[in-house]
Formats: C-alpha cells, structure tokens, sequence
C-alpha cells in the first residue's frame, strides 16, 4: 500500500525567528519516509488547497498572528480543502508550533484538540529532557528522551488520549496526544523545536507511530 503524506510547512506569515522550519519539516519528511510515506512538501495555505487524496496532512508551522501588525486571513480554497479532507477521514500529525498556527482555519483547534494560548501557554528552557510515557498503545518501551522545549498550559478542546507527558511546577502537561475528530484520526506531537529534536531516535520512532496510526496504515 502507497502511502501519501502532505507537510504543510512554514512560510511567509507562518515563519517566526525562533524555530528553523526548512530543517525540521526537512527532517520531519526524512521521518516520514522511513515511516513509509511518499512526502511531498508545501507552503501552509497551498498545501492545504491541494490536499487531494493524501492520506496524511503533517502541519509544521507557527502562529501568523504574533507578527505585527498580525498577518489574518486565508484563502477561502485552503479553508474548504482542510474540512473536506478531515470530513473524508484524513490522517493529521500536528508538530511543536501547530497548535499555536492555522488561526484562520476554524476546523483547525477543534480538530487537534488544544490550542497555544498568548500569554497563558509557556515552555521552560529548552533542554535535554526527559518525557514520560503514558497508558497508551503508541507509546514507547524505553523512555522518550529528546533535546526540545517542554510545552505547559495549552488549552484543551474536547477528548483526547495521552501518549507522553512532562511534569512542570508540579503539574502534569501532555505532550503528545492522538484524538479521533469525526472520520479523521489525528496526533499531536508537540515536541520538534529544532533538529536536535529529530535527532531522537525515540522521537523519530514516535513519529513514525503516530503517522501510520493516523493514516491507519
């Protein structure tokens, strides 16, 4: 079986001056290769007009409304292609910024189920971390251990199934979640800052889960 997958990668509004997006949607393509995809590459609002019959739409981008003034707005063709993608069941891999991007696209937060908060939502320094494992098919048998910033305080929409977590201020964050939003199955993954990150063999091995798992390969 030929599996599709589409990255929607940062440009333009999408890019901001802390993350690397050409590396890391360049290693998150590698990723997904080994996973047994065949990876095509797009900016954020084409991609999302062309999804077609991809079976996977991996989102890597950041949030266009911290530039100033904010960047609003989105092709009414890329809003209409990502709700009849998730209608007709498409798998969705969200990485590190996603969920604080698509801010245009109203199916977008509620699908992934959270959304970065300004303000309210934070990391730690990034550092050499460790992440604990969840009661979850996905996760792994050795511990998730990546150089990467450590997400806390996002808001949650709707159910979701944990897959890792990281204990900031005595509280206890999930970073890595899988959610089934109508047809669609989606997994987030909030880890990927920069490619150090990818440099996890326990997170490249996470991905490739979460990826054939949302595309039900």
């Amino acid at each position: 079986m030929s599996l599709r997958a589409l990255i929607a990668t940062a440009d333009g509004r999408y890019e901001d001056p802390w993350h690397p997006f050409p590396e890391t949607s360049a290693r998150l393509a590698d990723a997904l290769g080994d996973a047994g995809f065949h990876v095509e590459t797009a900016p954020v609002d084409e991609a999302l007009s062309k999804i077609g019959d991809a079976d996977l739409l991996a989102v890597n981008a950041g949030d266009p409304w911290r530039h100033e003034p904010p960047r609003l707005g989105a092709p009414a063709g890329a809003v209409t292609g990502l709700d009849a993608a998730l209608d007709r069941g498409i798998g969705v891999l969200a990485m590190h910024t996603s969920l604080a991007s698509l801010r245009d696209y109203p199916s977008w937060s509620v699908a992934t189920g959270g959304i970065w908060l300004p303000g309210i939502s934070m990391h730690p320094p990034l550092s050499d971390a460790r992440f604990d494992w969840a009661e979850h098919p996905l996760a792994g048998d050795e511990p998730l251990l990546a150089v990467d910033e450590r997400y806390a305080y996002l808001q949650q929409i709707g159910a979701r199934d944990i897959v890792a977590t990281h204990d900031h201020e005595g509280v206890r964050h999930p970073v890595v979640w899988t959610r089934e939003y109508g047809s669609a199955r989606v997994a987030v993954d909030l880890l990927g800052h920069d490619t150090r990150s990818y440099d996890s063999p326990d997170h490249r091995a996470l991905i490739a889960r979460l990826a054939r798992w949302a595309a039900r390969a």
